[in-house]
């Protein structure tokens, strides 16, 4: 039943329903997101503003979907979102959504999510809301997000990183008081306000013109001055205090109290007595209370239930829509809670439950559990907890389906009610054991570590509980995770060292020591570790998993202490055991790995692309495109664009985004594309990345940090913000515990690359302290590279090669020529052209400064301004062109350069003429087993040919296609391919 209009009208809120519409309509452009989070304490107006904005923005030609989320903490996942769809499915205006919806509704209720997990969930969810929109501005509307569950924020940041075509906006109501202590919203709050897209905007109450024309309107006439300051004094300007009590003193009860209890009181008993006992009831539920649910619950005849409701709705005390009944404020739920005697609470909740188990349904059991528990019957809610926590696990909502075993675990150790005849209860059968390590293995899968040890502590206590040496490896992954190391180390240990563990177990045991290891920087012990794990593993049969976690472990350890043929070859090893297992997710680890291996700490970045390439072609095969594809394409563009393929690395990209990725696989391919657009100075493009990293990495994902604000500082260098430049860096520093000593250089140059920009611009004082704290990051990489094997210590001295040139600009203002042709020379021989080029413009610069060697000056950027327009390095290039004019250096003609457009890259049209014609027989051969990435030595045992042969077939295949590397090569192969 629908509620009736609430004729008091909206007060002092036309700025702010102006600023919303601007926010999340007209402001927003095609295929963008905005958000808009309403802040305010109850009743300050945030569920009528919602209700205002909504219906004009649904006028403006918008699709509006409205949803609330439940006052209880195990709600069912998404139950905002399934309310919301439901609302439109009902809604006869909108027939034209009705397949599309209903299809979505369908997304939530199949019994497999697909082999992707929860983010295959999120990505089918968002699909169905771009059906559903049919092309229109999508705006979802939440009200008491306070109460939202993790599913929700999660899909909420999926959808806010904007990585499909729809244009969607977010707006939702907060209960400012419930953010206190840890609440998961703060966080997200916190990095959404950096935003520009995103809002954060407070509903303070009304001020005193305010508070006094809506005590007027609802009167029907202007207070009395003595009335009128004591209503404000009352209500503090709060509306719905205004107007509860401007509307009992319009209908003359006079004799109420100055307290917000004593108003509600008041209200609720003036009313009939079956509407009071409606209201009792509405309090007592989960809202909505559908109508039906309603009536089982009062138990009145359809005519009397029908006139209570209309009383109450009257009264103001309850809102009616179609899904059911709400109370119009909880703050009534929470008085009438204490009016009630202990046993009249117990039968309203045995109702509610006996209604609800009359009518089964998934979607029933968090609520049936919440009502039998506080009906005093934990023998029946008991069934109920586990069937939602089985239902939250089946949509992959871990943090409900925690609280859903935990509550069970409490219900199981409740002893059972006295039945009224004396006799003895019957006990609650459940097998303790599995409560418990359910609920542990969700604790851990919802970041609740400390919860997950304590629970794995009293499993282990459980005579029926797993064996020994599983709980010890289960132990050690949750302090890993947790963060405690060297606790987890000793579990380990203990399963290797015991006698009683199975091999399987014992192999697992090494396999994820040998992780954890790594992650800790010895890599001594990893390699170790690793061969042990590989050792046992080939014993144990279906040890894939362990295979390729191991060999992981094993291959970086080998880059790392300098034989990086022995770590490819355990890679390749791993790679070749996964083929023949066939297991798809082990396939696709296998050739991440490895390709994150040859363009990460090896530099072998062409060879690292192919092997990515190669790799997704692979994985797409199994059905694992949407994530491992992606990961991988995205290894395959960062190797690209360092080897300055960036239009290659562009087609890419464009290929990896038709999956819409989320989470972290799609941070990884959102910071890959915004390196490129930093590179190509698209300010727009960039800044829409970043924001939309930021966005997912509100909810978690710390190692992508760095990164981020390296792209950050890049950026706000380009624009001439060196301020925000230092900022970035700084932060990054003050947040990091990375031993990545690449990484760190990267930043340390970006922080003394601002600094210097800074104090030639003159726009910003160079910070000492900030410059001091650079140095000693520098020496601090220096120093860690010298421990680090050889290709590390490489490309870690290239950055520090840079670093030790901009630090001369800060020493004498001009730059010393010589390290920066250093630079250039160590990027050069790296096959970094942005880098070499960034280097060249500085060494002009600085003899251009000294009034000395201007030809050798022009040389340099005559060089530079080749290398950057071949990359289209927009801004770099238009850098160098303003030195030149400076210096009036004539430049080779060229095209200006604009900002790359983002569109999708079409594919290549097949060549006119055979690329390849001037190669030999044997030439092709040998460019056919490059284009699959195979090494001179691999591709000498194919052909029965030395390796030192291949070396120089390879040499005349770059000289005849005129390339300079292997991915060029193989692109060349791979347009020439006969079809």
């Amino acid at each position: 039943m629908a509620s009736d209009v609430d004729t008091a009208p909206l007060v002092g809120r036309a700025g702010t329903v102006a600023t919303l519409r601007s926010a999340l309509l007209d402001g927003v452009a095609p295929g963008h997101t905005a958000a808009v989070f309403l802040t305010g304490e109850s009743g300050v107006g945030k569920t009528r503003l919602l209700a205002e904005v909504g219906d004009r923005l649904r006028q403006a030609g918008a699709l509006v979907l409205t949803g609330t989320c439940l006052d209880i903490g195990d709600a069912s996942p998404l139950h905002p979102v399934r309310q919301a769809l439901r609302r439109l499915d009902a809604d006869q205006s909108e027939a034209r959504t009705t397949s599309a919806v209903r299809g979505l509704l369908q997304v939530f209720d199949e019994e497999n999510p697909g082999p992707d997990g929860a983010g295959a969930l999120l990505e089918r969810v968002a699909q169905g809301l771009h059906l559903v929109a049919g092309g229109r501005p999508l705006v979802l509307v939440l009200d008491d997000l306070q109460w939202v569950d993790r599913s929700t924020r999660q899909l909420l940041l999926y959808l806010l990183a904007g990585l499909g075509d729809l244009q969607l906006s977010v707006l939702a109501a907060i209960r400012a008081e419930a953010l206190r202590g840890a609440h998961p919203l703060r966080r997200v709050l916190t990095e959404l306000r950096r935003l520009r897209s995103v809002r954060v905007v407070d509903l303070l109450p009304l001020d005193r013109a305010g508070t006094d024309e809506l005590a007027a309107a609802i009167a029907g006439a202007p207070l009395p001055q003595d009335a009128a300051d004591l209503l404000w004094q009352r209500s503090g300007g709060n509306p719905f205090v205004v107007e509860e009590l401007a509307r009992d003193r319009r209908d003359g009860r006079d004799g109420l109290s100055d307290t917000l209890r004593e108003v509600f009181l008041d209200r609720v008993d003036a009313l009939p007595q079956p509407a009071h006992a409606v209201v009792q009831a509405v309090a007592a539920g989960v809202e909505p209370v559908e109508h039906w649910l309603l009536g089982q619950v009062v138990r009145l005849p359809e005519d009397e239930l029908l006139d209570a409701v209309r009383e109450a709705v009257a009264h103001r005390l309850l809102v009616g829509a179609d899904e059911g009944y709400r109370l119009r404020h909880r703050l009534v739920a929470e008085i009438l809670a204490g009016e009630l005697l202990p046993a009249e609470r117990a039968a309203l909740h045995r109702r509610y439950a006996e209604a609800l188990t009359a009518v089964p349904a998934e979607l029933h059991q968090a609520r049936l559990a919440h009502h039998w528990r506080q009906a005093g019957e934990p023998a029946r809610a008991l069934p109920a907890a586990m069937a939602a926590a089985r239902e939250a696990e089946r949509l992959h909502g871990y943090a409900e389906a925690h609280r859903h075993w935990s509550a069970a675990l409490t219900l199981a150790a409740t002893p059972p009610p006295v039945p009224s005849d004396g006799s003895r209860p019957e006990p609650v059968e459940v097998d303790r054991a599995e409560l418990l390590s359910n609920a542990a293995e969700a604790a851990h899968h919802s970041g609740e570590h400390a919860r997950a040890l304590s629970l794995l502590a009293e499993l282990s206590a459980e005579p029926t509980g797993p064996p020994a040496c599983a709980l010890h490896i289960r132990r050690a992954r949750y302090l890993a995770a947790a963060g405690r190391s060297a606790p987890a180390e000793e579990e380990y240990r203990r399963v290797l060292d015991s006698a009683d563990c199975t091999p399987r177990e014992r192999c697992t045991a090494a396999a994820r020591l040998a992780e954890l290891l790594l992650h800790l920087g010895r890599y001594a012990e990893a390699g170790d570790q690793a061969r042990e794990a590989l050792d046992l593993a080939a014993g144990v049969p279906g040890s894939t998993s362990e295979v390729v976690l191991a060999s992981a472990a094993l291959g970086f350890s080998e880059a790392f202490l300098e034989d990086p043929t022995a770590g490819l070859a355990v890679m390749r090893r791993a790679l070749d055991t996964a083929e023949r297992s066939g297991r798809p997710e082990d396939v696709a680890c296998a050739y991440l790995h490895l390709a994150e291996l040859l363009t990460g700490p090896l530099n072998i970045c062409e060879e690292g692309v192919v092997v990515a390439r190669r790799g997704a072609e692979r994985v797409a095969e199994l059905g694992l495109g949407r994530t491992w594809e992606t990961r991988l394409l995205a290894v395959a563009t960062n190797g690209l664009f360092r080897v300055g393929q960036w239009a290659e690395a562009e087609k890419v990209v464009a290929a990896a985004l038709r999956h819409r990725p989320s989470g972290a696989d799609a941070v990884e391919l959102l910071l890959a594309r915004c390196r490129l657009s930093v590179g190509y100075g698209d300010v727009e493009a960039s800044d829409r990345d970043l924001e939309a990293v930021a966005t997912v990495l509100a909810g978690g994902g710390a190692r992508h940090v760095l990164p981020m604000l390296i792209l950050r500082a890049g950026l706000a260098m380009w624009q001439g913000r060196h301020d925000l430049a230092r900022q970035a860096v700084q932060r990054g520093l003050t947040e990091s515990r990375s031993d990545d000593v690449i990484v760190l250089a990267t930043l340390a140059w970006h922080g003394l690359r601002a600094e210097a920009e800074a104090a030639a611009s003159r726009t910003v004082e160079v910070d000492p302290t900030a410059v001091r704290r650079l140095r000693e990051v520098v020496d601090r990489v220096a120093g860690k590279s010298e421990k680090a094997g050889a290709p590390v210590r490489y490309v870690a001295d290239g950055f520090l090669a840079l670093c030790a040139a901009e630090l001369s600009r800060l020493d004498d203002g001009r730059g010393d020529p010589e390290l920066w042709g250093r630079s250039a020379t160590e990027w050069d021989r790296r096959h970094h052209p942005y880098p070499a080029a960034y280097s060249r413009l500085r060494q002009a610069e600085a003899l251009l400064a000294r009034r000395s060697r201007v030809a050798t000056a022009g040389k340099l950027l005559r060089q530079a301004h080749a290398m950057a327009l071949s990359l289209g390095a927009v801004p770099l290039s238009a850098e160098i062109r303003t030195l030149a004019g400076r210096a009036r250096i004539t430049l080779e003609d060229a095209p200006t350069l604009a900002p790359v457009p983002r569109q999708r890259v079409a594919a290549p049209a097949v060549p006119a003429v055979d690329e390849l014609a001037d190669l030999t027989a044997r030439e092709r051969e040998v460019l056919a087993a490059v284009a699959e990435g195979l090494t001179n030595k691999e591709i000498g045992q194919r052909l029965f040919i030395s390796e030192r042969t291949i070396g120089v077939h390879v040499s005349h295949i770059f000289d005849k296609l005129h390339v300079r590397t292997r991915v060029q090569a193989s692109a060349i192969f791979l347009r020439n391919r006969p079809v």
